[in-house]
């Protein structure tokens, strides 16, 4: 078994890889977007392109069950697909920025980004899967940790560093650099030696049949106690005010006047920082606090971001004038919060995969949560549109507050399992 330490960087590395692509769709494109006119509802509609995020469910078994032993079961997976993302990076360096005003340039474009995507949520597959085989339980929340610190990371990178760039290089050379970062953080899986399956492992894995006819068969996992009925309903819930504001936080800062660099710098590149300080934080407070309370107690913050979105709405559509610190403030808050928030979530998903099927098991629960956010995501453009900012942003903040109930009846039955 790799050292502790080794274990560490190397989640840190693939998580990162990972987090660079997604941070360019998830923050820098809506900025690019909007800059150049592009509508709220439009903007949501590009939520497609992270639909491989919410389907992998459909091939995760398939990672489980088939994977070269002698090269290791799930870098025979990961290898391949960060090779892959290289290869789509390169090849977005050659379509001009200037052309996606042109029907085939944007095509390409979008044809690129799903592709990039699809790959991207196959090597999570894989990594997920190897991260619950060789973290032990008193592993997790650093692991976890370390998780959400790596693409935080990538998001500094590929969403806040993308935007500054490119008042001052050229799209080409930007995003050559992206796929030389991608490949700089393969080296430390190329020099992991992933251990041997266990056997009883393996002949669980090759004993299930994932035809579609075994598909009720699984999901009876998710019902088989009234625990992970009650997780099943976290899940659902938990994703739902972050897809209802996702596709508007970004363009409320273009409309609040805010140029590429301010938003690449003091908000995505500072909301991302605050992202590894609350996920550094969250992992060590899981040492002293059960990771019950710390999702409510995390979640209640979460309402209290929400909440200072929505004043920041009501500023601008009153025309009031708000400093920018008091924007990068907020924002770097949410961030922060929400990054406190992933840590604890991303435990307790660990805490409900089984090992035979851990990429399976962990895939699922996480796509359950992507496929919310992404449905909401595409649909709340047109409610932002409809309602403005200000009315909308407070919708969704009344909305957080009703989830809340989902996690107060889980964390009852939890309690009295005794398993905090």
């Amino acid at each position: 078994m790799p050292s502790t330490r080794n274990i560490y960087i190397l989640l840190f590395s693939l998580y990162w890889a990972q987090g660079l692509p997604v941070g360019f769709m998830t923050h820098a494109l809506p900025v690019i977007l909007r800059a150049q006119g592009v509508s709220l509802a439009h903007i949501g509609g590009f939520g497609l392109l992270m639909l491989p995020w919410s389907i992998k469910i459909l091939w995760a078994p398939w990672v489980d069950r088939f994977g070269y032993s002698a090269f290791g079961h799930y870098r025979s997976w990961i290898i391949p697909t960060q090779l892959l993302s290289v290869g789509v990076l390169i090849g977005l360096s050659f379509l001009p920025i200037q052309a996606l005003n042109q029907p085939e340039y944007l095509l390409a474009f979008f044809v690129a980004l799903l592709s990039m995507n699809l790959v991207g949520a196959t090597q999570d597959i894989a990594t997920d899967g190897l991260a619950v085989n060789i973290l032990k339980n008193e592993q997790q929340h650093w692991g976890n940790t370390f998780q959400v610190i790596g693409s935080r990371l990538g998001f500094i990178v590929g969403g806040g560093a993308i935007l500054w760039a490119l008042d001052w290089l050229d799209w080409q050379i930007t995003f050559l650099v992206l796929a030389g970062l991608v490949l700089l953080n393969t080296l430390p899986v190329l020099c992991f030696k992933e251990p041997a399956r266990l056997k009883h492992i393996q002949q669980a894995t090759d004993k299930e049949d994932f035809s579609w006819s075994k598909v009720k068969s699984y999901l009876a996992y998710f019902h088989q106690s009234r625990s992970l009925v009650l997780w099943l309903g976290v899940l659902i819930t938990f994703k739902i005010a972050d897809g209802l504001a996702g596709p508007l936080l970004k363009p409320l800062m273009v409309d609040l006047g805010l140029t590429f660099s301010q938003i690449g710098i003091y908000v995505t590149m500072l909301g991302a920082l605050a992202a590894l300080i609350g996920a550094g934080f969250a992992g060590l407070s899981l040492k002293y606090i059960s990771r019950a309370n710390a999702l409510l107690s995390f979640s209640v913050l979460k309402i209290f971001s929400l909440a200072a979105y929505t004043w920041l709405a009501f500023q601008y559509e009153s025309q009031q004038l708000v400093k920018p610190w008091v924007i990068y403030l907020i924002n770097a808050a949410e961030d922060m919060v929400s990054a406190m928030l992933l840590v604890v979530m991303l435990t307790l998903v660990m805490q409900y995969s089984r090992k035979h099927l851990a990429g399976t098991d962990f895939t699922f629960q996480v796509a359950l949560m992507a496929t919310v956010s992404g449905g909401l995501y595409s649909l709340s453009g047109i409610l932002g549109d409809l309602l403005g900012y200000g009315h909308y942003l407070m919708a969704i903040t009344f909305i957080a507050i009703l989830c809340l109930w989902a996690i107060l009846r889980w964390m009852k039955y939890f309690k009295q399992c005794n398993k905090m």
